[in-house]
């Protein structure tokens, strides 16, 4: 049984920088990509970021690229998202997911819908 298992998230206070894991159990992915959204209350899951099995390409969305950044450790099937300097704006579920298609062309990795696995969530709540 795959799970993946997001950490790291909880109450901060605006401006810090913390890192968010997310640990796949069960599975060892070396196709497509994993990602990271999130869900603010009565709003879509968001693409953030993804990053391909071997860790070459990333992807992020414009909104957050400047401040957040993807990366993984394969030895330890674990892929993070370090935020850095954190808004209000920021709180929301963090969910990070593995989508194991291969994507050509533009908006990779970015469809909630692609993705074959999902992790539970980590709230992340940013105090101003």
């Amino acid at each position: 049984q795959v799970q993946l298992v997001e950490s790291g998230g909880g109450l901060v206070q605006a401006g810090v920088s913390p890192r968010l894991s997310c640990r796949v159990i069960g599975r060892t992915f070396n196709t497509g990509a994993m990602g990271w959204f999130r869900q603010a209350p009565g709003k879509e899951r968001e693409f953030l970021a993804a990053i391909n099995w071997s860790g070459v390409s990333t992807y992020s969305t414009d909104s957050v690229k400047d401040r957040f950044t993807i990366s993984r450790d394969n030895a330890k099937n674990t892929v993070y998202l370090q935020m850095n300097s954190l808004k209000p704006e920021d709180t929301a579920v963090y969910y990070c997911g593995a989508d194991l298609e291969i994507c050509v062309g533009g908006g990779c990795y970015s469809r909630a819908d692609d993705y074959d696995y999902w992790g539970q969530g980590t709230q992340v709540t940013v105090s101003s």
